[in-house]
C-alpha cells in the first residue's frame, strides 16, 4: 500500500520562548480543574484490573483504535498493559475487526488529563508510559495544548516510570525533553529512529511517506 502523508507545518522553528516559563509555571501550581465523574468511574474499572493482575503497569496514553495497545502487550507480554483513548468510535475498531484482547491489556474510554490526576492520586508509580504521535498542536499559541505545555505535565512526571515519546515534528519532541529537563534536571538527547516494526497505524503512515521520526526517552525514576 502506498502512503502519502503531509509533514507538520509550523511558523515556529525551535523551542517556544514561553516554554520554560510555562512548564516551571504549571510545575509550581496544581492543576485544579474538577476531574468529570465519568473518568473517575473509568480508571476506578481499570484500577480493579490492576490490582488484580499484581503487574507491572505499561500506559499506552492516547491509544486511538488500540493497534499500539496490542504491540506494547507482545513487547511485554509479563505487565498490564492499559490503552487510554477519549474516542469510543476508536477505540471500537479493534473489536469490530475480530482482534482478540490479550489478558494483559485493558482499554478504557477516559480523558487523559483526568487519567493521570487520578493515577496520581491513587499513588500510582509505573513501570512505563508511553506518548506515540501525534498531539503536535504546532501553531505557536497552542503551546499549552501540547503535553509538556499543558498543566498536565506534572502529573505525567509524577507517576514516575520510563517514558517514551515519539513524533514526526521535531520540535515537539524538543520541546518535550526541555520540559523534563526542567521538570528532572536530566538533559538527555532526542533520537532520530527508522521502526523495524510499526507500533501505530501513526508510525507507519509517516514512515511509509518516507517521513522522518523522532523519539524521547527518559526515566522518571531516577
Amino acid at each position: 500500500m502506498k502512503y502519502s502523508s503531509r509533514q507538520v507545518e509550523s511558523t515556529q522553528v525551535g523551542l517556544h520562548p514561553a516554554l520554560e516559563e510555562t512548564v516551571r509555571k504549571h510545575l509550581a501550581h496544581p492543576f485544579r480543574k474538577p476531574i468529570l465523574e465519568h473518568n473517575r468511574r473509568a480508571f476506578e474499572v481499570v484500577a480493579e484490573f490492576v490490582a488484580r493482575r499484581n503487574a507491572p503497569v505499561v500506559l499506552d496514553t492516547g491509544c486511538g483504535t488500540g493497534e499500539s495497545t496490542l504491540f506494547l502487550a507482545s513487547r511485554h507480554p509479563d505487565a498490564t498493559i492499559v490503552g487510554i483513548d477519549k474516542s469510543a468510535h476508536r477505540l471500537s475498531k479493534l473489536s469490530a475487526q475480530g482482534q482478540r484482547q490479550p489478558e494483559n491489556v485493558v482499554h478504557v474510554r477516559a480523558d487523559l488529563v483526568d487519567f493521570w490526576r487520578l493515577a496520581v492520586e491513587a499513588g500510582w508509580n509505573v513501570h512505563k508510559q508511553y506518548i506515540l504521535y501525534p498531539n503536535p498542536w504546532p501553531r505557536p499559541e497552542h503551546l499549552m495544548r501540547r503535553w509538556h505545555g499543558h498543566p498536565i505535565f506534572g502529573c505525567i512526571t509524577a507517576i514516575g516510570g520510563q517514558c517514551e515519546l515519539r513524533s514526526n515534528w521535531r520540535v515537539y519532541v524538543e520541546e518535550f525533553a526541555e520540559a523534563c529537563r526542567i521538570a528532572t534536571a536530566k538533559q538527555l538527547p532526542v533520537e532520530v529512529f527508522r521502526p523495524q516494526d510499526y507500533a501505530t497505524p501513526f508510525e507507519r503512515k509517516y514512515a511509509m511517506s518516507s517521513q522522518q521520526l523522532y523519539s524521547y526517552y527518559t526515566d522518571f525514576n531516577q
